[in-house]
């Protein structure tokens, strides 16, 4: 389900409803020069792909006649994650007195507030 323009009370209940039929939710709006988007995609797995990385060996010194390990940069592994989305609802109910908020405050985009 895909929302623009609708009220945020609108949205928290259909976000609401997808959230609980695992359905995946986006919702977003621009006003001028900000806007914003929010997904709630429920559980949700994806595969990244990872450089490989060499491993150095442990008590070996640098110099001229020490052979280092050579990886080939196209050379990559598959990561299987899982992020769990939270609903609309409690992205919304943030309470910026706590610590822990207080913290990530640093972090969120000031056009997360247009919401508010």
């Amino acid at each position: 389900v895909c929302l623009t323009c609708c009220s945020r009370d609108v949205m928290v209940r259909i976000n609401h409803v997808c959230h609980r039929n695992s359905i995946k939710f986006f919702a977003g709006d621009v006003f001028g020069y900000h806007g914003y988007m929010f997904a709630d995609l429920g559980e949700h797995e994806f595969v990244e792909e990872k450089t490989k990385v060499p491993k150095a060996s442990p008590g070996v010194e640098d110099g001229p006649d020490t052979k280092k390990a050579r990886v080939d940069p196209s050379e990559t592994t598959m990561v299987k994650k899982r992020l769990v989305f939270c609903p609309l609802k409690e992205a919304l109910s943030v309470d910026w007195r706590e610590e822990k908020a207080a913290a990530a405050l640093k972090r969120t985009a000031p056009d997360y507030f247009l919401l508010q």
